[in-house]
């Protein structure tokens, strides 16, 4: 790599890091742009050499998040659908708590309605979350961990709907809801009634 690139990486880095910092402490909708470039000290036009909005920050904020853990998923050979579907959804929500609810709040604002996200933004990162579990019930059944027969795509949604609708009772409650205490109560209690008629 070359040290121009490798200057730029280190630039895009601060800018991010920056508007994180910002983020978790104030609403995204009080946060413009100058704050992000002021509290990095770089000039208002580079920001705009390595983003187009300022909710396009969210999204490289938070979404390489979610390939690690698929990722890691992928190798826990020794674990089962049920463990390895509980750590999905504890890592998720742990993640998403890290990030801090004014994040999350700013990202669900630009997904709510994807038809009006600004380009590039993160508006399909419901269909990839929905897709990556159906990849995880795929492979169970592949791998004879579930039945022949499980309706995978039915499942799937009533699974990625709770994790969701946690995520967002944290958001309304001003993270009164304690969403790791809920996460592995319905990993206990609902994912094992959910999963159970289809285990092999």
């Amino acid at each position: 790599m070359t040290k121009r690139k490798e200057q730029a990486l280190k630039t895009r880095q601060k800018i991010l890091d920056a508007a994180y910092d910002l983020l978790s402490k104030n609403e995204f909708d009080n946060l413009n742009i100058d704050d992000i470039t002021n509290a990095c000290g770089v000039a208002k036009g580079t920001f705009y050499t390595y983003f187009n909005h300022k909710e396009d920050v969210v999204f490289e904020i938070c979404r390489p998040f979610f390939a690690q853990i698929e990722n890691r998923m992928q190798k826990m050979k020794n674990k089962n659908i049920i463990e390895r579907l509980c750590y999905y959804f504890d890592e998720f929500m742990k993640e998403v708590q890290r990030y801090g609810v004014n994040i999350t709040r700013a990202w669900f604002k630009g997904v709510i309605d994807p038809n009006k996200a600004p380009e590039n933004y993160d508006s399909k990162k419901w269909q990839y979350d929905v897709n990556m579990l159906q990849n995880i019930l795929n492979t169970a059944v592949h791998n004879r961990e579930l039945r022949e027969d499980t309706p995978v795509e039915l499942l799937t949604h009533l699974i990625i709907t709770q994790l969701y609708g946690m995520m967002t009772v944290w958001c309304m409650s001003d993270c009164e809801f304690d969403p790791k205490f809920w996460t592995k109560t319905f990993s206990q209690i609902q994912l094992n009634a959910i999963l159970k008629n289809y285990l092999v």
